[in-house]
């Protein structure tokens, strides 16, 4: 989970141009400038890329933060080791 949750921060900060270190768990839209409409796109296209997995408009809609999208990613591709 922490894997995936790095990984995570680590789209968030490439998608939207900002330091790591202002990404967290708790990171949401509302947190960051950047993070707007066509960012969010653009985010969840790299969600799916990296992740191998096909998000339909209604889980685009949810996924806000950073927590949602790991939450929502442990569980459609859960850890090998769980």
């Amino acid at each position: 989970m922490i894997d995936r949750l790095n990984d995570v921060r680590e789209l968030v900060s490439l998608a939207f141009g900002v330091p790591l270190e202002r990404v967290d768990a708790q990171t949401a839209q509302e947190d960051l400038i950047e993070w707007d409409s066509i960012g969010h796109l653009n985010l969840m296209l790299m969600v799916e890329d990296t992740f191998c997995v096909n998000l339909d408009l209604d889980n685009m809609g949810r996924l806000r933060s950073v927590g949602a999208i790991v939450m929502f990613l442990g569980t459609v591709c859960p850890s090998p080791d769980s």
